[in-house]
């Protein structure tokens, strides 16, 4: 039953937030984003409606709902947050603070990043596993393979090929294979992650000129000792996280609560970490046209190669859309 309480079109980069970069157009269509192919950004890109964008195909394929229930604990409270952000008082009310703090943490686990990570570590863990049975259990394993099969397995093949099928038949296999385990780990992670940034603060930031646009992973941990900066590395090796949430506004964690303003130089690197580190779209407010020659610049330039970092492991957790 629970397999079965799937959303199949799970939006990783919230509407809610998606909207912050959108214009209402006159037609009724909704609130619509510009998006640019970081793949092929010379690609023309008609408007989307931002409840269109950002999202993947059964990107959690277990029990999706319980995972919607977690992400809608955030993004109920984000309304008001924002509507703080724009007044210029985000520290007013501690609730907002944890409320963008979390949204941050959300983003950053909900993520194709995280996923790739979860598959690729769950799928070289599997490989040893049969090898380090054999090499440290070989009696118990003759004398499991002698109760289940009947069989007495002398030679190496044999023994390795019975320890591979026990790992295949693992009831942590069977759940790797449904969804079930990415479901527990990726909410575990949420809560993990959420009590490791009760230790940062939250900085406001806007740009002197210019604006921000939001890429489908749009919460990047960074170093900024590089140019241009690293990304996606470890939460703690990170010197910030940072997330877009408006055209004219970014969060970040860092060392004390701040409002401030940043040049367009550092405004320019923020954008850049966005297009290197999507998974296929990054979007801006319909009316960036000057921010929209910059994505399809910065992506020829630093994204020659028109595969996705995060599609290595499609086979293993299904496929995804943006």
């Amino acid at each position: 039953m629970k397999a079965a309480r799937i959303t199949r079109q799970q939006h990783v980069v919230s509407k809610v937030l998606l909207k912050q970069f959108a214009m209402d157009e006159p037609d009724d269509r909704g609130p619509q984003v510009r998006p640019v192919d970081v793949h092929f950004p010379d690609r023309s890109n008609k408007l989307k409606s931002a409840r269109a964008c950002g999202w993947a195909d059964n990107f959690i394929a277990f029990d999706s709902a319980s995972a919607e229930d977690l992400w809608n604990s955030v993004e109920v409270r984000a309304p008001a947050a924002f509507k703080a952000v724009h007044a210029g008082t985000p520290f007013a009310d501690p609730l907002h603070v944890e409320t963008l703090r979390d949204l941050i943490v959300l983003h950053y686990v909900r993520s194709h990043r995280y996923r790739d990570v979860y598959a690729n570590a769950f799928t070289t863990v599997r490989a040893k596993i049969p090898g380090e049975l054999v090499e440290r259990f070989p009696e118990p394993l003759r004398r499991e393979a002698l109760r289940q099969t009947g069989l007495h397995l002398t030679g190496a093949d044999a023994l390795n090929a019975y320890a591979e099928r026990l790992v295949e038949q693992s009831e942590v296999t069977q759940d790797f294979g449904s969804g079930a385990l990415f479901r527990t780990s990726i909410e575990s992670m949420f809560h993990k992650v959420r009590a490791e940034s009760s230790n940062w603060h939250l900085e406001v930031l806007r740009p002197e000129s210019g604006q921000f646009l939001i890429g489908d992973n749009p919460a990047l941990s960074v170093r900024t000792d590089t140019s241009p900066w690293l990304c996606n590395m470890a939460f703690g090796d990170a010197h910030s996280i940072v997330l877009p949430i408006t055209p004219r506004h970014l969060l970040a964690l860092g060392r004390k609560n701040a409002v401030g303003a940043i040049p367009r130089a550092l405004m320019d690197k923020i954008n850049t970490v966005q297009i290197l580190a999507a998974d296929h779209y990054v979007y801006m407010h319909p009316r960036s046209t000057r921010l929209e020659a910059f994505a399809r610049e910065t992506a020829k330039r630093w994204r020659p190669d028109p595969v996705s970092p995060y599609r290595a492991s499609t086979s293993a957790t299904g496929s995804k859309k943006s």
